[in-house]
């Protein structure tokens, strides 16, 4: 197995990278830092991320950012979608926010999207992004007990069962999720993240 930092603190994040990468040959080792993520886009702030993991651990690193676009609300709270309702508030928090600036709007007007950018460096100098998206809609309220963040309120698109991302599996929303796109688009830039 090989090893490779993931820059976060999100033990949801964590677990998710690990059940992605460790059937890949990768042992994921979490490191917990903090840095100002106050690049523009989500790209900016994963590069920041990852080239401090990798400075102090010496690692492959990998690091994400991710969040919520709301068409009717112009994209946002997009970068700032775990700050949304302001520093050192939580989910739940951000969550009855985006229920509050979406009263009103109907729902064919509630089109949104998980973005998540992943950056990789390594020692040897190597840089690959990329990009997921999953596309859905925002509901009127939380439903489901999984996931984490706005899962509950994001309706999937092509869900036929009409679910929200907090009420797939684990393993469902692996195969689904913005984060799992990226990982895929990643693994087939790298050709084999667990060959370099």
């Amino acid at each position: 197995m090989k090893r490779i930092c993931f820059a976060s603190g999100n033990k949801h994040k964590v677990a998710e990278i690990a059940a992605m990468l460790e059937p890949l040959g990768w042992t994921v080792e979490p490191l917990v830092l903090s840095v100002e993520e106050d690049a523009p886009t989500f790209v900016g702030n994963a590069e920041k991320k990852a080239r401090a993991a990798l400075a102090l651990s010496g690692l492959p690193s990998l690091a994400d950012d991710s969040g919520l676009e709301v068409d009717a609300l112009g994209g946002a709270p997009g970068v700032l979608s775990a700050r949304y309702a302001g520093a050192g508030h939580d989910d739940a928090a951000n969550n009855a926010k985006l229920v509050a600036a979406l009263r009103g709007v109907p729902e064919e007007r509630r089109g949104a999207r998980f973005r998540c950018a992943l950056v990789f460096v390594d020692p040897e100098g190597a840089r690959v992004v990329a990009e997921g998206v999953c596309e859905g809609r925002i509901g009127f309220a939380e439903r489901g007990a999984g996931g984490f963040g706005y899962d509950p309120l994001f309706l999937v698109a092509g869900d036929a069962a009409g679910r929200t991302m907090a009420e797939l599996t684990a393993e469902e929303k692996n195969r689904v999720s913005h984060r799992a796109r990226a990982l895929a688009r990643l693994v087939g830039e790298l050709g084999e993240l667990g060959g370099r």
